[in-house]
């Protein structure tokens, strides 16, 4: 079966669909690709191994994978045909026995090629080549039989990866319009939504916890984080009952505590999957990779079994970003740029080389803490910042000001303006008679201004 052929088969089966379909985004389109039913067609999963493996025959690699679950079938088959080992990544994180989210047998530092069925903004590809490089392997090549944005190839190669497609919207089009399964209006209306939607597709973030913040801000419409600084079990959880709903991220300083226990941590993490949170200890590690690595997973906090995100000075250099994470998976960092203190030693050359470090581990730096007087300050501050990282700012009230301790205060209005992606906030929700309500004023302004 060639290409054209093919092509028209899997538009004769049902996988190629045409008329009017409301995508996951909201976005109404004049196609739909579905090719999760063609496990019921032997002759078509033949041909798409054949296909595929004339496609990657110049393409060096040891091992076979599937992003779940579509292309895990045709993975199973080209891994056959090739003699190369499979391996897949769970879908879900498995809490129990060995605990291991690669199934099959590897050895770090060897090339795995990725299989998936298309590729539209890239994310599960990327989210699925993460895992596996937390694990040791490289994956510089993704094959897929459909490449059904105007621009996948240079999507995934500003990330590193080459992609390999059978065939691309382009393609289809013309070998579905000559064969009349579709006429000239519906392949210009095919083509035309390909290219409105990669171009108004957001950034896309090759960190995964990042990702998952972002779906949360989408979500719950809100750019809050609480940092709630108190000291005691029963102020911490009254307050955060109250505010929960409001906020996409929980900044912590657990060693505030004065009554402290494990049960603390039990209950955080109910609550943070509960009102659909994620957790941002903020500890501001600042030593040798060998003692951020015990401060971070030892002691009686263990941070690293709870915390999603910390803080990170990148004063000791790249050696504390490689103590901190080297062996975690699903955890991240936010160096600290700028700080809102009044008299801090960052300036402007600190502040580039600490973007600088941020851009090179992308796979464990979310983003920078990093603040500004105006909107305009903050603007210049966020252009700095490496495509697919986030600004959190810091020091943020309703009125600016500073307090008697050098803290500094900007607007949320210029926060906000200024492109900020995230807002902490603390005392003035904490310490409001009403914390829900000083929260949902917060949120509400936090989205005043749509620019994400």
């Amino acid at each position: 079966m060639n290409i054209e052929q093919y092509i028209s088969k899997l538009h004769d089966i049902g996988a190629l669909k045409f008329g009017s379909f409301t995508l996951k985004s909201g976005a109404v389109s004049p196609f739909y690709i579905d090719l999760r039913e063609m496990i019921s067609y032997p002759e078509m999963l033949k041909a798409t191994a054949d296909l595929l493996a004339g496609k990657i025959s110049n393409i060096p690699f040891d091992y076979i994978s599937g992003v779940p679950y579509t292309a895990l079938p045709v993975a199973t088959l080209l891994a056959d045909k090739l003699n190369k080992s499979l391996i897949y990544i769970r879908k879900e994180e498995k809490s129990y026995g060995t605990k291991q989210s690669i199934i099959g047998k590897y050895e770090k530092g060897k090339k795995c090629l990725l299989i998936d069925d298309l590729i539209t903004s890239g994310e599960s590809i990327m989210e699925t080549a993460e895992k596996f490089k937390n694990a040791g392997l490289h994956v510089e090549d993704v094959a897929v039989i459909i490449d059904r944005s105007a621009h996948g190839t240079k999507l995934l190669s500003q990330h590193g990866f080459r992609l390999h497609a059978l065939f691309d919207i382009h393609l289809m089009t013309d070998v579905l319009e000559r064969s009349g399964r579709i006429d000239e209006k519906r392949k210009q209306d095919i083509l035309d939504f390909a290219e409105r939607l990669d171009n108004r597709r957001p950034k896309v973030y090759s960190n995964a916890l990042t990702r998952r913040l972002l779906k949360i801000i989408e979500q719950k419409q809100s750019r809050l984080v609480l940092s709630l600084d108190v000291d005691n079990q029963r102020d911490f959880f009254n307050i955060l009952e109250q505010t929960a709903p409001h906020i996409v991220m929980l900044k912590t300083h657990v060693d505030i505590l004065s009554d402290f226990d494990s049960s603390f941590i039990e209950k955080l993490k109910y609550y943070a999957h509960a009102f659909d949170f994620m957790i941002f200890e903020d500890r501001k590690f600042a030593d040798i990779g060998n003692t951020v690595k015990k401060q971070y997973r030892g002691g009686i906090y263990k941070i690293s079994q709870w915390s999603d995100f910390v803080t990170v000075h990148g004063i000791p250099g790249d050696g504390i970003l490689k103590g901190l994470f080297d062996g975690l998976e699903q955890k991240a960092s936010f160096l600290l740029a700028k700080m809102s203190s009044e008299g801090n030693l960052m300036n402007d050359n600190y502040t580039r080389k600490i973007l600088e470090m941020g851009r090179k581990y992308p796979e464990v730096v979310s983003g920078y803490i990093g603040h500004g007087h105006t909107a305009d300050e903050i603007k210049r501050l966020k252009n700095k910042i490496p495509e697919g990282q986030l600004l959190l700012m810091p020091g943020v009230r309703i009125n600016p000001g500073k307090d008697a301790l050098g803290q500094q205060y900007t607007g949320v209005g210029e926060a906000v303006r200024g492109g900020a992606d995230l807002i902490i906030v603390g005392r003035d929700i904490t310490r409001a008679k009403n914390p829900e309500e000083k929260a949902r004023v917060y949120k509400s302004e936090s989205v005043r201004y749509d620019y994400l």
